[in-house]
């Protein structure tokens, strides 16, 4: 029997974030079902691939990009999709796939304006949401969709509760536009956090694109106390390691930002938070969008809604210890519960009908 195929476009494949490795694993899902997989993309990426998000392909090939196509072309190279993923920067174009999903990750209107033409572009279309939060914004703008939660790689969950060490660990692509990190807001707030904690570090972990590499080199300089450690793209291994000794994670995107008048501004879901839960380390998310969505305040960690209330939720959790113990295991068992890889498979699955 000859094999199906499945194919994703997406302008942004070379980003290899959380919202990359999202989509290319639904893509994993069907290769593991035994189909074939083709990604629109003039150079072949299967290394970083694997190496960067940790998605291993059996079937998997490069063919090329989409984005200068005519219509004739775009149509020999869809139509013998069993379905078709993409991700739009704000254009559409009418699928010959036999079924076409739009995978949404930043809830950004001007990405969805649904122009008449736009609607007949995307009628036979499904709208796949990667969090509650994004796709409540969708609906405001006249979108349906579905939403399907990533899952955490299965080498990060720790069975048993790691020897912590004395830093806090945030996890994000350095750049200061768009869906900002606050890297330098996070670090400000470090210098606080330190006065009554000399002791403790603060280490920094992203992916850098050239393009970004000044905006690094801004932040060591104006940051450059020594307990401060930026780790720029490292290796999966690495950061496996890093979120198994760190005894804290921040995560300030969003931090400041109205998410009614900018929700693309916000986190959309908290990829690296959920990272952090499966390793045991607990979670301080700034208390908008996505993080919302995965932890209950006090619970399986904490959302804060301004520096002071941060800087008081820490003190709280070091004068008790046992609280951390119950937190790092009520983490742990959220993550490990909602966000496996069996879970996720079971629910591309039945959403996207493979047998």
């Amino acid at each position: 029997m000859k094999r199906k195929t499945v194919g994703l476009y997406t302008p942004y494949l070379d980003v290899m974030g959380g919202g990359e490795k999202h989509i290319l694993s639904i893509l994993k899902v069907f290769d593991d079902a035994g189909y074939n997989v083709v990604l629109f993309w003039n150079t072949d990426l299967s290394f970083e691939i694997q190496n960067k998000l940790k998605l291993q392909f059996q079937n998997l090939r490069f063919d090329t990009d989409l984005k200068n196509m005519s219509f004739i072309e775009k149509a020999k190279k869809l139509s013998p999709l069993e379905w078709l993923f993409y991700v739009t920067d704000g254009s559409y174009f009418f699928s010959p796939a036999k079924r076409t999903a739009i995978f949404c990750m930043v809830p950004d209107k001007k990405l969805y304006k649904m122009t008449p033409i736009n609607h007949l572009k995307t009628t036979n279309s499904y709208f796949i949401s990667n969090s509650h939060f994004t796709a409540q914004n969708l609906s405001k703008w006249g979108i349906k969709s579905s939403v399907l939660y990533p899952f955490v790689t299965n080498e990060l969950f720790q069975d048993i509760t790691p020897q912590k060490k004395p830093f806090i660990l945030t996890v994000g692509r350095f750049f200061k536009h768009l869906h900002s990190k606050k890297q330098d807001q996070l670090m400000k707030t470090f210098l606080k956090f330190k006065r009554t904690h000399p002791n403790y570090a603060l280490v920094v972990a992203g992916g850098v694109k050239k393009e970004d590499e000044q905006y690094v080199q801004d932040l060591k300089k104006s940051y450059s106390d020594p307990s401060i450690h930026f780790k720029t793209n490292v290796s999966f291994a690495k950061l496996e390691q890093l979120y198994k000794d760190a005894s804290f994670y921040w995560h300030f995107a969003g931090f400041e930002v109205d998410p009614l008048a900018h929700p693309d501004q916000v986190e959309h879901l908290g990829m690296t938070p959920l990272e952090a839960m499966a390793s045991r380390t607990i979670p301080f998310c700034y208390n908008a969008g996505g993080p919302r969505e995965i932890i209950s305040n006090g619970k399986n960690g904490f959302l804060f809604k301004s520096e002071n209330e941060l800087l008081q939720e820490m003190e709280y959790m070091f004068n008790s210890p046992s609280l951390q113990a119950t937190i790092r295991e009520s983490a742990y068992q959220f993550a490990h519960r909602s966000f496996r890889y069996t879970v996720f498979t079971q629910h591309v699955r039945k959403l996207f009908s493979i047998i």
